[in-house]
This record gives structure tokens, sequence and C-alpha cells, in this order.
């Protein structure tokens, strides 16, 4: 009876532990954007918000003060669209491959490296891209500037290529054997399997991998923040230097502008259409591995 006892203020003790863990999961997010819309209103309520989203120009630390947010969004898209054209086709290809062409002891071999890929610090990946990527393109590209949005990008598509890979690589291997198997009974090959029966079945899952990595493209700082410079300009030449969202909430948090000052509500402001941004892409990744579990129980 003791022993029953003990074993039920144990388990008791677990649970409340494991509902304060719920709870601080929760009030965190709550927290972030609480203060975050704080300061965003503190934001409009000097700057526009037409301004803000649809202004050109962005020199909030400059005497002639403007406030439009439009380079900032250029330069991150810009970026997170070079990084995709490289992750993209990449990891999936690299998923193709590991799932349905490559041997058990090549797999095994392939992923420990991507999973390197994956665990190296991004500030490694920038002073890369700044130091080796950049000055090697500069030999093939006379005008491309030291600071600029082509080398950080290339260098960031090979850091998410393994979340692309690994995410499309679940997708592939989670369609059923059966469909593969029915459509070599038809006479199909490897590859015209690959093509038109597992990559369509697998298509969600491989859309909801797309989305996460550009949300995870949108969001990278260090990369962006080292190679890409802090020149907020509205163009899509990646042969000049650029200016991100999460670089430009970087600059500002050196200490070097005062807290309070409109300035420094700005880095608010910003990081709210950066979390509304990534808020809206997750949920569109949730979505489509919502609809994948649902094709393929």
């Amino acid at each position: 009876m003791a022993r029953t006892t003990r074993q039920n203020r144990i388990e008791s003790v677990i649970e409340w532990v494991l509902r304060a863990c719920a709870g601080v999961s929760v009030l965190v997010p709550v927290g972030i954007v609480s203060i975050l819309s704080i300061e965003t209103i503190q934001f409009f309520r000097e700057v526009p918000p037409f301004e803000f989203l649809f202004g050109t120009v962005w020199t909030p630390l400059f005497f002639q003060e403007s406030f439009g947010v439009l380079p900032l969004v250029a330069g991150t898209l810009l970026v997170a669209a070079i990084a995709m054209a490289v992750a993209l086709p990449a990891g999936l290809l690299t998923a193709v491959y590991l799932s349905e062409y490559a041997p058990s002891n090549v797999r095994r071999g392939v992923k420990p490296v991507l999973e390197v890929l994956a665990g190296l610090p991004t500030v490694v990946y920038g002073y890369f891209a700044l130091f080796v990527v950049t000055p090697f393109l500069q030999q093939w590209i006379p005008g491309l500037s030291g600071f600029n949005a082509l080398s950080p990008g290339l260098v960031m598509g090979v850091m998410i290529l393994p979340l692309v890979s690994s995410l499309s690589e679940d997708a592939l291997q989670g369609v059923p054997r059966g469909l593969r198997d029915a459509s070599r009974a038809l006479g199909a090959t490897r590859l015209q399997t690959t093509v038109g029966v597992v990559l369509p079945a697998a298509w969600s899952g491989i859309s909801a991998a797309a989305v996460l990595a550009v949300s995870r493209a949108v969001g990278e700082t260090m990369i962006v923040a080292i190679a890409a410079g802090q020149q907020p300009r509205l163009t899509l030449n990646p042969l000049v230097a650029i200016e991100t969202m999460t670089a430009y909430i970087v600059q500002i948090s050196l200490g070097d502008t005062p807290a309070g000052t409109l300035a420094y509500r700005t880095i608010f402001a910003v990081g709210m259409l950066l979390f509304i941004g990534t808020l809206f892409l997750n949920l569109v990744s949730n979505w489509l591995r919502g609809r994948y579990r649902e094709a393929c129980p």
C-alpha cells in the first residue's frame, strides 16, 4: 500500500512537471507576440502603416528618415529565391536517389554527410560565403561586389539542402510499396515508376518540405548579416550588396541605437512582419503535410 501511494505521488509530480513544460511552451510564444505587438503599435502611432508596407526607401538611421520596408523585403526574398534555386532541385534529387536507387551502404554513408551540413553553425557558413565563395565568383563575374546577394544565397541553399532532402525522402518513403510494385508489374521502368507514380503520390510532403525550407531561408540571420552587406536597396540584382530583414535587426540590436527611439522600434515592426510571414509559411507547410497524411494513411 505504501509503495502504491509513493508511486502515485511520483506520477503526480511528473504530471505537474509535464504541465509546467507545456505551459512554458505556450507562454513563451505568447510573450514574444505580446512584446512585438506592443512595440509595433507604438511604431505605427508615428509611422503610417501604408508608408511602412509600401515605401521604397529605408533610411531610419539617416537625418532624412524614411520607413519604407520594401527594400528589406526585396533583399530577403532575393536571397531566399537563390537559396531555393539551389536547395530544392539538389535536395529533391538527393531524396529520390536515396529513397529509390541508393544501396543501403551508400545511404548509410550519405546521411551522416547531410547531417554534418545541417549541424554546422550558420556563422561558419557566413564567413565561408564571404571569404571563399565571393572571391571565387569574382574570378568569373567581374562586376560582383564584395558584399552581394548571390554568395549568401548559394551558401544558404547548401545549408538548407539537408532539410529538403530529409523531409522529401520521408515523403517518398511513405508512399506504399504496393504502388511501386503495381507500376513495375505493368511494365514501367524504375525511372517511369519514380516520375509517374512515386513523386505524384508524395507531392504534398515534398511541397511541405519546400515551404518549410523557404521559411528557414527567410528567417536566416548570420549568413546574410556577414556576407550580404547592409545596404537596403530595392533591387533584384544579385550582384550588389543588399540588406535583409534579419540582418537589419542584427544591425540595430548591436547597441548603437538608443532604446525607446523610433529607430529602435523599427526592429519590432520588421520583426512582426517577419513573424507573420514565417507563420504563414509554417501554416501552409502544416496544411500540406496534413493532406499528405490523409492521402497516405
